[in-house]
């Protein structure tokens, strides 16, 4: 079984970083050069958002396909931008 803290491992290989580890907040759980990454592990991720990335996937063609979700009422500077990893690393090494 896969735990909270194998997942930030391979999160923090994968991206070239390292694993801060559990210090309750005060850090992120991945850092790189670049990149300030805090590392969620569920069981399942909701349907409708894994729906939303295929679609995305689907439409993109060889652009970079990502979801933007955006809550009523609130600022568009705080929409949530969410990509696959495989294209966030695409990205990182500039393949876009």
């Amino acid at each position: 079984m896969t735990t909270w803290k194998h997942t930030e491992r391979a999160i923090a290989k994968r991206l070239n970083g390292r694993r801060l580890g559990a210090t309750g907040g005060a850090t992120p759980d991945v850092i790189t050069d670049r990149l300030a990454v805090e590392v969620k592990h569920r069981k399942e991720l909701p349907g409708w958002l894994k729906d939303a990335l295929a679609q995305a996937v689907h439409n993109a063609g060889e652009r970079l396909p990502l979801v933007v979700l955006h809550e009523a009422g609130k600022r568009h500077a705080d929409d949530l931008v969410l990509l696959r990893m495989q294209d966030l690393e695409r990205l990182l090494s500039k393949q876009f």
